[in-house]
């Protein structure tokens, strides 16, 4: 189920946690130590390190992925998050391809419907709450840059490369009968002659070559 089960008790301090990893050098590994470090300390911030590692910009042992890196770039990391959102919580998307516009009542009525009712109606709002802080801080207009030149590239990987004419075989105008154009294909025919001295031989082989083949 790609719907993710962990959620936050507060929303006030996570637009500035966000902020504060932009600022700041990412770390080999993104501890409770650390986020001490830039300055949130709480109980309830310590949760972020579980969002974080749900939106997939840390791996399970804390490591920054290359989402977490693309995050950095303050001028693509609206669109980073809201790509990290889209696929975190691919499954309210599939139901609604504009979900971040939902509001919270109906956010926690579908994660209701999706999770099969595994969690109560205090769990559920707190998952949609968080939801609804983290799709404020997102920009769901379009994709990252660096997610387009992937798409780029990968269109590029895939594309047939051009034909060198110079490599096509023209038929020789020359002998308007060394090649045959079946259907618009030009097929060319080498032809080996054996080794003999009798003509009645080479008579024999072109009459047969007129009859099946040109």
């Amino acid at each position: 189920m790609a719907l993710p089960t962990t959620y936050l008790t507060s929303i006030k301090n996570l637009p500035g946690i966000l902020e504060a990893i932009k600022k700041a050098q990412a770390p080999q590994r993104f501890t409770q130590k650390f986020l001490e470090g830039l300055g949130f300390a709480s109980t309830s911030d310590r949760l972020a390190i579980g969002m974080l590692k749900a939106l997939g910009l840390l791996n399970e042992t804390g490591q920054p992925t290359q989402l977490y890196h693309q995050y950095l770039d303050e001028t693509q990391s609206k669109k980073v998050l809201g790509n990290a959102i889209k696929t975190a919580y691919a499954d309210l998307f599939q139901i609604n391809k504009e979900a971040q516009k939902m509001s919270a009542n109906e956010i926690k009525n579908k994660m209701k419907t999706l999770s099969q009712g595994q969690y109560s109606d205090a769990v559920l709002q707190k998952m949609a709450t968080t939801f609804k802080e983290l799709t404020r801080l997102a920009d769901f207009s379009g994709k990252a840059a660096a997610d387009e030149d992937q798409v780029n590239d990968t269109e590029a990987d895939e594309a047939p490369e051009p034909a060198n004419n110079s490599d096509v075989k023209q038929p020789s105008s020359e002998n308007p009968r060394s090649h045959r154009s079946v259907d618009g294909l030009v097929y060319n025919i080498n032809i080996h002659l054996p080794e003999s001295r009798d003509p009645a031989v080479y008579d024999a082989l072109f009459r047969s070559l007129n009859e099946h083949l040109l």
